[in-house]
């Protein structure tokens, strides 16, 4: 019985850390995206200032 919980307990740590890794390379995807079109973004919000 003290088995099955502790394979239960280690389940839900090992989704859990699954979930933090996803996490973490959807935000280093985003950060880089981001940073190599940070120039493209900026130069449109200029466009949108200067229409305004």
């Amino acid at each position: 019985m003290i088995e099955l919980l502790n394979r239960i307990r280690n389940e839900k740590g090992q989704g859990m850390a699954e979930y933090a890794l996803i996490l973490v390379l959807v935000s280093i995807a985003a950060i880089a995206a981001l940073t190599s079109l940070g120039h493209s973004i900026e130069g449109v919000f200029d466009q949108i200032v200067a229409t305004l």
